[in-house]
């Protein structure tokens, strides 16, 4: 489940006009956010048949609904609730069903009579939301993350905007870096244990991780620049093919081999185009480009190191010996790893 892509734009005869790009199949089918992967909903049968419905057949089943979707769009606009009037929706064609359409909603509304500023809010149920806010004769756009239902800061409708500073939005970078690892980033979670797991010393382990944070750094910025481009059904299926090499390697040796940390190297080229395929997702504000996409990565390098320590302090009196350790924790867990790796190789092929 992505964050739904909302842009708000404040225009001439006192209309505000909406777009929200987002999942329109989830929300027919009343999949909510409670539900991080479409798979986990008990409604994921009802959620597929829409996914193969023509372009046409969805508009219209989306028009029935749209009334009720414009009630959890919430814009006060000088402490006054707009009333919303559906537009449109736009749908893309049926691709690849392996991966979800990102449709177009657009509503209006009238901007009430000496209103100045704006707080928007999207109901809960829809999941999280990029917001972007604009007004009549600018270019720069105002950029919120918010999360389970939080309402924006106030938007001011005409004075000059003032970009978001550097700290606010490396505060908000930092944070979606980090929990794309802890506790969202499962598969990344269990690489970094893979490496964990075999690295008796810190010094070793200290290469690989910096081989990797090297590595996901430079094909997350060649992607988000537009450099390179490889669609996830080739990324994904690699990712977790890599998460399990990392755990068989861990079983058949006892010691690190010195291609290990180029090997990690390569995985790390992998792992930064799946990052980057969530920052494509989540937008990047204009204004601060690169301290989002730097910081991004602060976040991610801090949620690897998080996982580390968890790990460290979970099994730090037992790594002193050096047989029960193999035999209790690096055998087990190194087993472990390879098989959700395996299994997830085979899922993300077979979608």
């Amino acid at each position: 489940m992505r964050p739904a892509i909302v842009t708000i734009s404040f225009e001439q005869d006192a209309v505000v006009k909406v777009q929200i790009e987002t999942n329109a199949e989830a929300v027919l089918s009343g999949i909510g956010s409670e539900h991080e992967n479409t798979d986990d909903a008990p409604q994921v049968e009802v959620y597929r048949e829409l996914r193969e419905l023509p372009s046409v057949v969805l508009v219209e089943k989306f028009k029935s609904i749209a009334g009720q979707f414009s009630q959890g769009l919430s814009l006060q606009l000088g402490g006054q609730q707009v009333q919303w009037q559906f537009i449109n929706i736009n749908v893309p064609e049926v691709g690849d069903t392996r991966l979800s359409r990102k449709s177009e909603i657009y509503y209006s509304a009238k901007i009430p009579t000496g209103a100045s500023t704006a707080i928007w809010s999207f109901d809960q149920k829809y999941g999280d939301a990029v917001v972007n806010f604009i007004s009549q004769g600018q270019i720069e756009k105002t950029t919120y993350w918010l999360v389970k239902g939080q309402p924006s800061p106030e938007y001011y409708l005409y004075e000059k905007v003032i970009p978001r500073s550097w700290s606010a939005v490396a505060l908000d970078y930092v944070g979606l870096g980090y929990i794309h690892i802890l506790p969202k980033g499962l598969d990344h979670i269990l690489f970094v244990l893979g490496l964990f797991l075999l690295s008796k010393k810190f010094k070793p382990l200290l290469w690989q991780v910096t081989a990797f944070t090297l590595a996901h750094t430079i094909t997350l910025a060649l992607s988000i620049y537009g450099v390179i481009s490889v669609s996830s059904l080739i990324i994904e299926p690699l990712i977790a093919l890599s998460i399990a090499y990392v755990g068989i390697e861990n079983m058949l040796t006892r010691e690190l081999k010195p291609w290990r940390v180029a090997i990690v190297f390569l995985f790390g080229l992998l792992h930064g185009m799946g990052f980057a395929g969530v920052l494509t997702e989540l937008g990047l504000p204009e204004s601060q480009f690169v301290t989002a996409l730097i910081t991004f990565n602060v976040g991610v390098e801090l949620g690897q190191l998080s996982v580390i320590l968890l790990a460290f302090l979970a099994v730090f009196w037992l790594r002193k010996n050096e047989e029960l350790y193999r035999k209790l924790i690096i055998l087990p867990g190194s087993l472990g790893i390879s098989l959700m790796g395996l299994f997830w190789t085979w899922e993300r092929l077979a979608l």
